[in-house]
């Protein structure tokens, strides 16, 4: 059965999305540890982010790089943190969530309530910044 992200990558579930190409997707996080916080993706379905292929993986980071460095430019913050869970979904996925303290990545803190219209409007800023 395909993962959640896998539904994303197929058009069957829609997404805000930030970033594509050939081999990954960023899309904001509906349930957010802070407003922009943005997931990246391989589009090929992997389980466990250490399974990935060298090649895909460090692909990851550097597609990952780029999208956070949209996000500071549009989210104020003082940083882009980046964590790897790996347990809510089984598709290999990296966090980038803006910081402006060790305890905006703490993923015990309960998530934000965000509004469509908001997410639509992170996403269109973030989008802006990609170069």
């Amino acid at each position: 059965m395909a993962s959640l992200f896998s539904k994303i990558v197929s058009g069957e579930i829609p997404c805000y999305k930030i970033a594509e190409d050939s081999n990954y997707l960023a899309f904001l996080d509906i349930n957010p540890l802070a407003i922009g916080h943005t997931l990246v993706i391989p589009k090929k379905e992997i389980d466990y982010i250490f399974d990935v292929e060298d090649q895909l993986l460090s692909g990851l980071i550097v597609f990952s790089k780029k999208v956070a460095h949209a996000m500071e430019t549009a989210i104020p913050c003082k940083r882009i943190g980046i964590a790897v869970i790996g347990l809510e979904v089984p598709h290999a996925h990296v966090h980038l969530i803006p910081l402006n303290s060790m305890n905006d990545i703490n993923f015990t803190r309960p998530k934000l309530v965000v509004s469509k219209e908001q997410l639509n409007q992170t996403a269109e800023k973030i989008v802006s910044h990609l170069k």
